[in-house]
């Protein structure tokens, strides 16, 4: 069994909020899951991303692979870093490293066509 560490929608209709789960790679989205790690709300300003670093760690060490968001989330808050600091024997309450700003994104400028 293949289990990814991935983004399951909750909310209403346009206002979604995510659950951070591990599940098996065979279910649908939002199908059953094993566990649920954390919570992202990409509605607020700025974006809610909150997950247990010890579970995430935990499955990650199982073979548990992030998909591309999720990886990408944890990058923005430090998880490899503070994983490498856990692995080193330091306590979770005592690893301080700092959330990564919001990336910023340039609104895309669309191109006229011109007709010869």
């Amino acid at each position: 069994m293949a289990v990814k560490i991935r983004l399951a929608r909750t909310g209403r209709k346009k206002i979604s909020t995510y659950r951070v789960v591990a599940a098996d790679s065979r279910t649908q989205r939002d199908g059953k899951f094993l566990e649920t790690i954390g919570f992202y709300d990409p509605q607020t300003n700025p974006k809610t991303f909150t997950f247990k670093t010890d579970r995430v760690a935990y499955w990650i060490k199982q073979g548990a692979t992030p998909t591309l968001t999720v990886k990408n989330l944890l990058r923005q808050d430090n998880f490899y870093e503070k994983m490498a600091q856990l692995d080193k024997g330091a306590e979770l309450e005592s690893i301080s490293v700092e959330r990564k700003p919001e990336r910023k994104r340039k609104a895309k400028v669309f191109k006229k066509k011109s007709e010869d």
